[in-house]
């Protein structure tokens, strides 16, 4: 049986082939890695010159004798300081955890100013995932049970931590994914491709005029609205969605594979929020 990062069923093999093949990027970088997991992207990091930091909740089931993992629950802080790491890792992580954006404000935290997030997930963005939501509000339709506290509960030893940690009930698609990582101060700065989806492929045959379609009309609708923001960011931002709503890979990818750059301090970008209460009568 192949080892899961040699196996390209598995999302592992994909971050496997991208460390690879960046490698000049990670050489002799901090690149914290969490929820580690068994360990095999710290080996694999560890290999092509990087240095891993690896953190899980439970890093019990981390099998890599010459690193380090330490426990650290994400949801109350990393033990690290601030702006002093180069890459972080986020596989198969964040849809795991309740509070998503403060995960990623606590990434942004520890991350250096341009330093890269990497974050992989399960894509509900592709048409097979929304089918089975449409269909039963499952992972997977005709296969997977919606999220339920049988299935859900992947993890839970109250001796060792109060956390539970949850199944897939926090699934997240591409346009939240992409305004939570803004809002605490990440930009996209690339999208890899990783396996087809055969299901979702057919579907987009059918589906994609009408998809085109009414996200156009969407964008249209929206794009000169005046909503008290300069022109130039509203028609730059809502370009963006629309471009990522129309994106036929990430309608028939099986896992979003984001590269997220820091561009901003959290902090900073929350002094910067413009509140758009008044429009709903809120004064």
């Amino acid at each position: 049986m192949k080892k899961y990062e040699d196996n390209p069923v598995s999302i592992k093999y994909h971050v496997k082939r991208f460390l690879i093949k960046h490698k000049q990027r990670f050489v002799n970088k901090t690149v914290v890695d969490v929820p580690a997991g068994n360990g095999v992207t710290s080996r694999i990091l560890k290999d092509i010159g990087a240095i891993p930091i690896a953190f899980d909740l439970f890093p019990e089931y981390f099998t890599e004798k010459d690193i380090e993992c330490k426990r650290a629950d994400i949801m109350e802080q990393l033990p690290l300081q601030n702006n002093s790491v180069d890459f972080v890792i986020c596989q198969e992580g964040i849809e795991h955890f309740t509070d998503q954006f403060k995960v990623l404000v606590e990434f942004n935290r520890i991350l250096k100013q341009q330093g890269s997030l990497i974050i992989t997930t399960p894509n509900y963005s592709n048409l097979r995932a929304k089918l089975s939501y449409f269909l039963s509000e499952s992972e997977r339709f005709n296969s997977i049970m919606p999220p339920n506290e049988i299935d859900s509960i992947w993890m839970s030893n109250q001796q060792i931590t109060h956390q539970i940690y949850f199944g897939h009930v926090f699934l997240i698609g591409i346009q939240k994914l992409r305004v939570l990582a803004k809002l605490s101060g990440f930009k996209i700065k690339h999208i890899q491709f990783t396996k087809l989806k055969t299901t979702s492929l057919i579907i987009l045959l059918f589906t994609y005029p009408f998809i085109f379609i009414s996200n156009l009309i969407t964008y249209l609708k929206n794009v000169n609205k005046d909503k008290g923001f300069p022109k130039d960011y509203q028609k730059q931002m809502y370009k963006q969605q629309f471009l990522l709503a129309i994106n036929p890979k990430i309608m028939v990818d099986g896992h979003l594979f984001i590269e997220f750059e820091k561009e901003k301090e959290a902090n900073n970008v929350l002094k910067e929020i413009k509140s758009v209460q008044t429009a709903f009568g809120v004064t």
